[in-house]
């Protein structure tokens, strides 16, 4: 992992600033999926999470510039690649990041479980 943050660029400073700019667009699923410690790494963004399906878990978003698309990969508490994901738009990248760190079975029970919320909806 160390070897993505050596010798950073201006270049991988901006690709990191603008892969957090688009996570933020919605910044409540951000938050849900326990986002924190950004850090820029070699053409790209780390961050940790800790969600319903990935707990204490880390994800590397790399731009791909031979497809101009998004690699991403899935880290597990202990270091372990829990999965890797290949040529994602930009645009579907917090619905992906999503579907793997927090969408569960049965996601608006565990919410109003976990979180004591009430809801109108079913």
């Amino acid at each position: 992992m160390n070897n993505d943050i050596q010798d950073i660029t201006n270049e991988d400073i901006n690709l990191g600033k603008l892969i957090l700019q688009i996570l933020k667009s919605d910044v409540v699923i951000l938050m849900s999926w326990g986002f924190n410690s950004p850090i820029v790494i070699k053409m790209g963004l780390r961050f940790k999470v800790n969600g319903f399906k990935l707990k204490n878990g880390t994800i590397s978003i790399k731009y791909n510039g031979g497809s101009d698309l998004f690699d991403l990969t899935f880290n597990n508490q202990d270091g372990t690649v829990r999965n890797t994901l290949e040529g994602i738009y930009f645009d579907e990248l917090g619905s992906v990041i999503d579907d793997q760190v927090e969408m569960i079975e049965n996601y608006k029970q565990k919410v109003n479980n976990e979180y004591n919320f009430l809801s109108n909806e079913e």
